[in-house]
């Protein structure tokens, strides 16, 4: 699956828009104590059990959503974009990723 955040593929034809692709996962409230159970982990400033988490939940929705271009038909996303969204409230410190795009059909 080819993936841009462009809404072309260069010098790819676009023959077919399949339309609007999300993926979405959670990264919950449990990871944070985890996490900030070991404050030994910090390195310059940066949390790097933190950013695996974040990692792994981003691949999680990039996969969902390429499952659902595939379901489409398509054979690439264009206009990808990713949202981080903490979600707070009842949700406790529940982060939200998001990516989504267009799925198409291009001609190699």
């Amino acid at each position: 699956m080819l993936l841009s955040s462009t809404n072309t593929l260069g010098n790819k034809e676009i023959i077919e828009y399949h339309g609007l692709v999300t993926g979405d996962s959670l990264m919950g409230s449990n990871v944070y104590k985890d996490l900030f159970s070991g404050v030994r982990d910090v390195v310059g400033g940066r949390t790097s059990a933190y950013e695996k988490e974040l990692e792994k939940a981003r691949e999680l929705a990039l996969d969902s959503m390429e499952d659902k271009a595939k379901e489409l038909g398509g054979n690439a996303i264009i206009g990808l974009k990713i949202s981080y969204n903490n979600l707070g409230g009842t949700m406790g410190n529940t982060i939200l990723v998001t990516a989504y795009g267009t799925a198409v059909s291009y001609k190699d």
